[in-house]
């Protein structure tokens, strides 16, 4: 068996102080620093947002949070975020990320968000870390950082599709909790088999 673990999104924007922050995102650094000793492979994600991006409600003239119906479906419309090159997208000062094989830009093209690790929201569209993955021979996830109820699950639950044993570090993660999004996503990662840990 060879791990990997998959930090997602450990940005400077995420954690309190930020422009999408998550409540007590930054509490999680330490533990995601010792989780990365364990794994044969660490894996970083960041968000890396054009200006123009259109998962952004400013470019909408939308209120933030609302949503819109995008060609691949339903989008949620988020204050303007891990924008390419600023500091809101570096990340955290405290995460080790010389420890990372692989940091992974995800959600750079304007018209589409990529909240998984795996695809765009399209559902369709790759974004090479499975073939990376594969290269490496990895057979088994886990999952820690920002979002929970958004990228984190949606990567673990693509994961899981795509056949890797998956588990969640739940305590290494914080969630938005948009209108219960939270529970949904614990629900339909239970569903999936995915161990929460």
């Amino acid at each position: 068996m060879t791990t990997a673990l998959i930090v997602i999104d450990m940005q400077n924007d995420f954690c309190p102080g930020g422009k999408l922050a998550v409540t007590a995102g930054d509490e999680i650094v330490t533990e995601i620093n010792a989780l990365m000793g364990e794994h044969d492979v660490t894996v970083l994600t960041q968000d890396w947002h054009p200006a123009d991006h259109q998962s952004f409600a400013s470019n909408h003239g939308a209120d933030p949070y609302s949503v819109a119906h995008m060609p691949y479906g339903p989008q949620v419309l988020w204050p303007d975020h891990c924008v390419q090159g600023t500091q809101g997208a570096a990340f955290h000062p405290d995460l080790a990320t010389d420890a990372a094989d692989l940091v992974l830009r995800k959600g750079f093209r304007p018209a589409i968000d990529s909240y998984s690790a795996f695809f765009e929201n399209d559902r369709t569209t790759p974004t090479g870390l499975h073939g990376y993955l594969q290269e490496r021979g990895v057979t088994d996830l886990t999952f820690c950082g920002l979002a929970l109820d958004f990228c984190v699950a949606w990567s673990a639950l693509d994961a899981a599709k795509l056949g890797y044993g998956v588990r969640v570090r739940h305590s290494a993660c914080r969630g938005i909790d948009l209108d219960g999004s939270q529970a949904a996503a614990l629900g339909r990662m239970e569903a999936a088999g995915i161990r929460l840990t």
